[in-house]
């Protein structure tokens, strides 16, 4: 990681930029090091602002999506930080959405990449094979379309996560937590201009999620990365900052 992460209070994030906020959320096995090229690029025009979620620090009855949007909020209080573009990935979309639905006034746009909040195939839900190496390298590999982008450094990661009992349990119970959270009775009542950019290749939460999003979600625009998964801005950084800039400048 080529970016400071700052520390304060119970607070880590990394605040690079100067200009109109734009704050990333990292999805369940997520880490501020998905987003580098987008700060890369974004700190240039803009402030950019990625809080590292409390994925395995809260309390067990505290971990869920109701949990990280108050910690969010917390950090966007202690920050004093308003007029947000959202941008999330995965779990980190669906914790946008949640905020923008609690707090609209805080909100001036949404980018949604790969989220869940209307159905996904779960990545957390249940380990039966917790222990297989390769098991869990098949399961990381599954979130991208070239496999390649599923890195030994990031394969090790998710094994040390699933294998680390207070991690898993909390990893669990934030996709639980996910599922009950099904926000299509909720959608419509976002009004903020809204940036879908999806991998026509996503297995977690396939082209049809992001066509229902785009029907649920008034002001809302939709664009296609061919041959990519689960996480653009990784797997397609160029394509995906390319759709995104012109977005902003709109």
């Amino acid at each position: 990681m080529r970016f400071e992460i700052k520390e304060e209070k119970k607070f880590r994030y990394i605040d690079e930029g100067e200009g109109d906020v734009i704050m990333l959320l990292h999805g369940l096995f997520g880490a501020l090091s998905n987003f580098e090229d987008v700060i890369e690029k974004f700190s240039k025009t803009h402030r950019v602002v990625i809080p590292m979620l409390p994925l395995y620090e809260l309390t067990l009855v505290n971990t869920s999506l109701s949990g990280l949007v108050k910690f969010i909020h917390k950090f966007v209080k202690h920050k004093e930080l308003d007029n947000l573009t959202l941008l999330g990935n995965s779990l980190g979309g669906h914790v946008s959405l949640l905020y923008t639905l609690k707090y609209p006034e805080l909100v001036k746009a949404l980018v949604l990449t790969g989220s869940s909040g209307l159905f996904e195939n779960q990545l957390g839900g249940s380990f039966p094979k917790r222990g297989d190496y390769d098991y869990i390298k098949a399961q990381t590999v599954n979130v991208f379309h070239n496999p390649e982008a599923a890195t030994k450094e990031l394969v090790d990661e998710v094994f040390g996560i699933v294998n680390d009992r207070a991690k898993v349990l909390r990893t669990i119970a934030l996709s639980k937590s996910a599922i009950r959270n099904n926000l299509a009775d909720e959608l419509p009542k976002i009004t903020q201009s809204t940036c879908l950019i999806w991998g026509e290749n996503d297995n977690v939460t396939p082209p049809h999620v992001a066509d229902e999003f785009h029907k649920l979600i008034s002001n809302s625009e939709l664009h296609w990365i061919s041959e990519c998964g689960h996480a653009p801005m990784m797997e397609k950084p160029t394509e995906f900052n390319d759709i995104l800039e012109a977005y902003l400048k709109k």
